[in-house]
């Protein structure tokens, strides 16, 4: 079966799950006079929002890899606008907002249309980190430089470096058949929205114990494993779309996983530490960008490395 024809059946499925969840949402808002309450006004914000990213992954992937880029730069820049939103900057900073918006973006998109996986897997942790607080003493504002540089420093690891790997799994096989690194980045987003998707129902209907109650209290015990288990099971029925065998593929889905809950629970740390509920209010239903992204932040890089040095082309 080619890469194309894999990838057709996997965006059939997500459709049909998706009319499924648009039907039982349908059905769930008509049975009170209220809409169903919050939560299915929740539920259903959250479909219609569904649909515009799958409709929009579906036409970058039809497009070709060079869209796909485009559409994760344009996620890494509103991110980082998110970020640094929220967090206070003064004058000073102007300079080295201006590089990480407008410079290390485009860069770092480019050393991945352009394959250089040498520059790309350093360019930021190490010549933006060190050019960025010096491009800031420029702007001549010492005061708390060291909070303020850390900070820009932080949401350009995760919004524009860690964001990043997620499309450049598309280069990770460059002699592989054209759509195979595709897959692999369908398969990242799957199993991450899959694992946020699950916890959130198995946390409603099974929900007891509080899983970090001052960082995440909607987040339980019960719906991280309830939640795990199944992005799991279905990362695992999913191995045919990876160059993963099926007990591999657990592995991995375990992986992505385990690091997409680290990456929702330290950026909800953050967003509790700035006295804020939501990144932003970009996305119906899901909040901002980084709401949206928290997972994939943590979870991309680490599956990415994890594919690369365990299974070469």
């Amino acid at each position: 079966m080619s890469p194309q024809t894999k990838t057709i059946l996997v965006f059939s499925g997500i459709v049909g799950l998706l009319l499924v969840a648009s039907l039982v949402g349908w059905w769930l808002s008509r049975r009170g006079p209220d809409g169903g309450g919050a939560t299915v006004r929740n539920l259903n914000a959250r479909v219609r929002a569904w649909w515009g990213m799958v409709a929009v992954l579906a036409a970058c992937f039809a497009i070709g890899p060079v869209a796909t880029l485009v559409v994760f730069a344009f996620i890494s820049f509103f991110a980082l606008r998110e970020f640094i939103t929220l967090t206070p900057t003064r004058a000073g900073d102007h300079l080295p907002l201006v590089a990480a918006f407008y410079l290390l973006i485009p860069i770092q998109y480019w050393l991945i249309f352009d394959q250089w996986y040498g520059l790309f897997a350093i360019f930021i942790p190490v010549y933006a980190f060190l050019a960025l607080p010096v491009l800031a003493v420029f702007g001549g504002d010492t005061t708390d430089f060291l909070e303020r540089s850390t900070k820009i420093q932080w949401g350009v690891m995760i919004a524009i470096y860690c964001i990043s790997h997620a499309p450049a799994l598309m280069i990770l096989h460059p002699d592989a058949p054209p759509g195979t690194g595709q897959l692999l980045l369908l398969y990242l987003m799957l199993v991450v929205q899959i694992s946020d998707v699950m916890q959130y129902v198995f946390g409603k209907l099974f929900g007891r114990r509080k899983l970090a109650p001052l960082v995440s209290p909607s987040k339980t015990v019960e719906g991280l494993i309830g939640g795990g288990l199944a992005a799991v099971g279905i990362g695992t029925a999913l191995w045919w779309m990876t160059p993963f065998t099926p007990l591999q593929a657990a592995g991995m889905s375990g992986v992505i996983v385990v690091a997409g809950v680290c990456g929702g629970l330290a950026l909800s740390a953050v967003k509790r530490s700035l006295g804020a509920k939501d990144w932003g209010r970009m996305i119906e239903g899901h909040g901002g960008m980084m709401d949206r992204m928290d997972s994939v932040v943590f979870a991309a890089p680490v599956f990415f490395h994890f594919t690369r040095y365990w299974f070469p082309a």
